[in-house]
This record gives structure tokens, sequence and C-alpha cells, in this order.
């Protein structure tokens, strides 16, 4: 009799002693579970980037800041203020403001003058610089080159005639003497892209047979230089001129409402040059000044912005217009962006002999 009792007894402790560590295990599952669930949030919510404020700088038009600024803000719920103004005008305001920056990101400007002012940019590749062509990386460290822009010949088709038009060394016709137009390679920027993309096609910047033909380009050009880069694509779609020395952004416009106007891309070879975006150095919103770099060279911005917009992407295998030539039927030449900012006042001075020279006979 007491044998049974004594094991009824020890299957009611087995079974209670079960359920004990049944309901501990449960609840250590449980707690687990919230545990897991928590950190999982808190990971989350590390990770899931935007909100707040970013206060942007920028040069760039109103086309490609609606197309890009509107998406931003949508996408990761962020407040934008933009000012706009001329690169030369914000990279001073953003000197005068390095003790207390108002601005996170200046998007867009040359990228030797951002290049020149190193001291003002905070450190920053994006993982996107991997998808970047090549020759535009980031690899000083701190510019994301953003968008290209070339130089190209713009060529009025009512005015052309049988005139042959492929390349520089077809500006050299007499028939074309006084009606190519250009701007001043000492005062406007594209003119000196110009002026540094023919020296590159035609031999080098410090060649003498380039520097040759600059002189005989320039005694063509007959001394009618236009007071500005848009006089120069205005001056040709208008008729005043057969060909001018331009920049692509403008003259695709044209080409894409119709103008009478068609775009060549020298034989001798096309340099693009990059827009830049650069974070400001002790940025106040300095996670969304690196989210917003990300933004414009992911694929969703690039294609935006080469199947609506004249702006030619930066990344590989972009998407472009229809009236835009693709990339690839191109001759393209790499410019020693360094070299020509550091001797920008060379460069510049030696045109400046050539055409006083040509001027006083």
């Amino acid at each position: 009799m007491k044998k049974g009792i004594g094991l009824l007894m020890g299957l009611i402790t087995a079974v209670s002693l079960a359920g004990c560590a049944s309901t501990a295990a449960e609840s250590t599952t449980a707690a687990q579970i919230e545990t897991t669930k928590a950190a999982e949030e808190t990971t989350a919510a590390k990770a899931a980037p935007g909100g707040g404020n970013l206060v942007i700088y920028s040069p760039n038009s109103e086309g490609l800041m609606n197309a890009t600024i509107p998406l931003f803000e949508e996408k990761y719920g962020v407040n934008v203020e933009v000012i706009q103004a001329g690169t030369g005008e914000l990279v001073k305001r953003i000197q005068s403001e390095m003790n207390d920056p108002y601005a996170d990101v200046l998007f867009g400007g040359s990228w030797s003058l951002a290049y020149d002012n190193k001291s003002l940019w905070e450190p920053y590749v994006s993982a996107n610089n991997d998808n970047v062509i090549d020759a535009y990386k980031n690899t000083c460290g701190f510019i994301a080159g953003n968008v290209l822009d070339g130089s190209v010949l713009i060529v009025n088709t009512d005015l052309i005639g049988d005139i042959e038009i492929n390349g520089y060394k077809d500006l050299l016709n007499p028939e074309l003497k006084g009606k190519i137009a250009t701007a001043d390679p000492a005062n406007s920027s594209s003119a000196f892209a110009q002026l540094t993309n023919m020296l590159l096609a035609m031999g080098g910047y410090e060649d003498a047979a380039a520097w040759k033909y600059v002189e005989d380009l320039f005694t063509n050009v007959d001394g009618k230089i236009c007071e500005s880069s848009s006089a120069v694509y205005k001056g040709v779609a208008d008729g005043e001129y057969v060909v001018g020395l331009s920049y692509e952004d403008p003259c695709a416009q044209l080409v894409r409402d119709g103008a009478p106007v068609k775009i060549v891309y020298p034989k001798e070879g096309t340099v693009y040059l990059p827009a830049s975006a650069t974070i400001i150095k002790g940025a106040k919103n300095m996670d969304n000044a690196k989210l917003f770099i990300d933004f414009i060279l992911s694929d969703e911005v690039q294609n935006i912005w080469g199947s609506t917009l004249t702006n030619r992407p930066v990344i590989k295998d972009a998407k472009t217009s229809d009236f835009m030539k693709p990339i690839s039927d191109i001759k393209v030449i790499e410019e020693d962006i360094p070299y020509v900012s550091e001797n920008k006042q060379k460069i510049v001075d030696r045109y400046t002999e050539i055409f006083t020279d040509l001027q006083s006979k």
C-alpha cells in the first residue's frame, strides 16, 4: 500500500515538474521573441533613412531640380530647403559660413571649382560610386560627379548648305570666316571648356600644333566674340551664325524643341566634364546629406534624368532620350582635370595673347 502511494506521489511530482519546465520554457521563448522583436525594430529604426531636414545650395537648372528634390522628399520624408545662386557666389557663402554651416550639400557646379576648394567638403564616397563610368568615379574622396556635359558644335541646318562639319578641323574652312559663334574663354566657363577640349583633341594642352590650331580657328572667328555662352547657341538657332562652339545640354534642348539645328560631336574627340555634388564640412544634417548623394547616383534618379531631361547621366548603361546620341557612339576623350585646374590662368593667358595679337593685325 505504502509502495503504491509512493509511486503515485512520484508520478504527481514528475507531472508537476514537467509542467513547471514547460511553463518556464514558454516564458523564456516568449521573452526571447519579445527581445528579438524589439531588437529588430531598433535595427530597422536605425537602418530606415530619411526624416528631418536638408539644406541644399545649388546653381542647377529648374528642370533638374524639379526632377530631383520633390522625389527625394517624397521617398525619404525629408524636408528640403533649396537656395539657388551661381556657383561662385555659393562657394563664397560656404567659405563665410565655415564655422557654422547653414547648408548641408552643394548640388551642382564644376568639378574643378569644387576640387580647388577641397577644405570646404566632408569626405564621402557613395556606395553607388561603383556604378559610375570609370572616368568619372569619385577618386578624390569628396566630389560626387553626378551628371555630364560635353563640348559640342551646334550647326544651323538651314544655313549649312553643302559645307561639311564633322569636327574641329572643318571649322578652318574659309567659307565659315566670320560665321562661327564662340564666347570668350577668358570669361566663359563653357568657352574655356571648348578651348581645353580642342587643345587636347588636337595634340595636347602644351602642344605647339594644338596652339597653332587655336590661332587658325580664331583667325576664322574673325573677332566676333559673343557676350555669353547662351548667345552662342541662340545665335546659331536664330540664324546669326552657321556654327557655334557650345555645350550639349542647351543644344539638345533646341533639338528636342524642333529648332533648325543639329549637334556635331567633334570626330577628334569630345570631353565630358562632370558636375559636382559635395557635402559641406560640418553639415548639421550629415546623414541626410550622405543619403542625398546616394540618391542622385541611384539607378532610379539617373534614368529619370537621362530619359526626361537633356542632362547626360553619369552611371553606366543609364537610359537616355531618343534625341540624345548614345555616349557609346561618341568618341570621348578624358580631360586631365587637376592639370587644367592648376594651369587655368596659364592657358587663359596664352589664348589672350593669341587673340590680342590677331586683333592688332
